[in-house]
């Protein structure tokens, strides 16, 4: 398995793709279709001797387009069969769109966060800005499920849905040992797991926590979802995990549990947040937590905000006052929102 480091001038931190190049050729994850990052893809793969017609699968971990971009192009070069989740199916091959380019879905969207028509005004600005350069080529796709095994440069990926950071968000499993010339992690630090590791996507990622709620406004209930997932990662306790960004993750139970941490402690930061102000919008919750907001975080911000109010809601502990949330149990247990792990006392109690 090779890493091929990818530049992401659109999106916050670099991006990875990953070549299985055993009995056959395939990637994991393709970087954004942007000039530059092909031709840095293409002199990924010809240091190992391939070229986009070479690759047989690409298996994505889900739909943004820094991580399925270039899919289409590979594909047509070479016919590679395109894996992604059923869930986020329709928006690589092109028959969804996106709501960087749906005004109707950006306008309720933003209705629903309370967003001011100014803000509104920039975001659609930015996304005006980078659309041509995120739109990228459509893929014809093969859809999986959870569970379903992928062939992918002679290694068999187990889907292991996800959700959260996007509806179908998918890691894929495997075996080390099968993979030639890799290493596997857990057996140099002599530590008892299941063998196991994880391509991640966003799903987990080193250095920030993924966005949930404005990175698909699609999911229903997205923060309660991606606790879950947070959850799954720890209890299937891989060796390590290889995200959509950046470095590899040696620990990846722990950093599961420590992003859970994170959002108990965001969640008590939106309470705060409606306890001294009173009834606010996610917009207003954002501006409370993250200040000023520019570029992409215009959407991420009241999007993320938006995932706890809505989360707080689901539980009753705020209630909708038109597209304010209000605080109606003042002191409720955050912990019980959140599933448990074996990991949480590890965690050093701080927002990750």
């Amino acid at each position: 398995m090779k890493r091929i480091q990818l530049g992401n001038t659109v999106f916050e931190g670099e991006n990875d793709a990953y070549l299985l190049d055993g009995e056959t050729t395939a990637l994991v994850d393709t970087g954004v279709a942007l000039p530059d990052v092909r031709e840095e893809l293409e002199a990924g793969l010809a240091e190992h001797g391939h070229s986009f017609a070479d690759v047989d699968a690409v298996a994505l971990t889900h739909w943004h387009p820094d991580h399925a971009g270039l899919a289409g192009e590979i594909q047509a070069e070479g016919d590679a069969d395109v894996y992604v989740h059923e869930a986020d199916a329709s928006l690589v091959d092109g028959t969804e769109t996106p709501l960087f380019l749906d005004r109707d879905l950006q306008h309720e969207t933003f209705d629903r966060w309370g967003m001011p028509e100014s803000d509104r005004e920039r975001l659609t600005a930015f996304f005006d800005s980078v659309s041509a350069d995120l739109s990228g080529r459509p893929a014809d796709v093969t859809a999986f499920g959870e569970g379903d095994a992928i062939d992918a440069g002679g290694v068999a990926l187990e889907a292991v849905h996800l959700p959260g950071h996007t509806a179908g968000l998918t890691g894929f499993a495997f075996d080390p040992r099968e993979v030639p010339g890799h290493e596997p992690v857990g057996s140099a630090r002599g530590r008892d797991t299941s063998g196991e590791e994880l391509f991640a996507g966003d799903a987990l990622l080193p250095r920030y926590t993924p966005n949930v709620g404005g990175a698909d406004v699609r999911v229903d209930g997205a923060l309660a979802a991606y606790a879950e997932s947070l959850a799954r990662i720890v209890d299937r306790d891989f060796d390590a995990a290889h995200p959509g960004h950046r470095e590899r993750i040696d620990e990846p139970g722990l950093r599961a549990a420590t992003i859970l941490d994170h959002h108990r402690h965001r969640t008590r930061r939106v309470l705060g947040v409606l306890a001294d102000e009173g009834p606010a919008t996610a917009w207003e919750v954002a501006a409370a937590l993250f200040g000023e907001l520019s570029e992409i975080h215009v959407l991420h911000g009241p999007g993320e905000a938006f995932a706890h109010l809505d989360h707080l809601a689901d539980a009753g502990v705020v209630e909708p006052d038109g597209t304010a949330y209000r605080l109606v149990e003042p002191e409720p247990d955050v912990d019980a929102l959140f599933p448990t792990t074996p990991l949480d006392d590890a965690v050093d109690g701080s927002e990750g």
